[in-house]
């Protein structure tokens, strides 16, 4: 298929995952919270017509919340987080993709229209970018591989967005951009949300 969505997640591990809200909420809550918004990464997702890529922190993981028959899954590959991004990129362009997405499973903001507001984005632009309230982005698009997007950045910084906004200054790419979004990575960020009651209402 033409289009296709890469989604990067850690696995589902207690102690590893939402640790900046561990210290808040400890490590049972913070797992319960991270498969919630797994969940809601898959939703968003699932009934997209594009192909559909999952890339693990540390190993694949079979039958799990991600359907195998709709998920293609991959190791993620690499010593940073944009090493790991441009190498999951290289391996679906090589499978044949033509415009490809890549998004994290942090955003409960994001929505299915706002993956194809994507993807419509790359009809008429070299890239699209959905920049996250943290300095960061949510989604980044392309139609072809751009090295330079992934080096020299401060990964997990509020420098990144603006980084790669200047980066793509340099390249001369044309850019659609999304709307700003917020990820959940603090307890600031989630009790804006009510993540906390859903699970309190029905454990995952």
């Amino acid at each position: 298929m033409e289009n296709a969505l890469i989604i990067f997640v850690r696995n589902q591990q207690k102690g590893k995952v939402k640790t900046r809200l561990a210290k808040d909420i400890g490590d049972d809550k913070a797992l319960e919270v991270y498969k919630y918004l797994l969940q809601h990464t898959r939703d968003i997702s699932a009934g997209c017509n594009f192909s559909h890529f999952v890339f693990y922190s540390d190993y694949v993981h079979i039958n799990d919340l991600f359907d195998d028959d709709i998920f293609t899954k991959f190791v993620q590959q690499g010593n940073d987080l944009g090493e790991r991004m441009m190498n999951a990129f290289i391996k679906v362009f090589e499978l044949g993709c033509k415009k490809v997405c890549i998004i994290g499973s942090d955003c409960l903001e994001l929505d299915t229209e706002t993956l194809q507001a994507a993807f419509n984005g790359l009809e008429k632009n070299d890239l699209v970018i959905g920049p996250s309230v943290d300095g960061g982005y949510y989604l980044l698009g392309m139609k072809m591989l751009h090295p330079v997007l992934f080096t020299g950045k401060d990964w997990g910084t509020s420098t990144v967005l603006d980084d790669t906004f200047e980066t793509i200054d340099q390249l001369a790419l044309a850019y659609a951009e999304l709307s700003h979004l917020n990820d959940i990575d603090t307890i600031e960020d989630l009790l804006e949300t009510d993540i906390l009651t859903k699970i309190e209402e029905d454990p995952l």
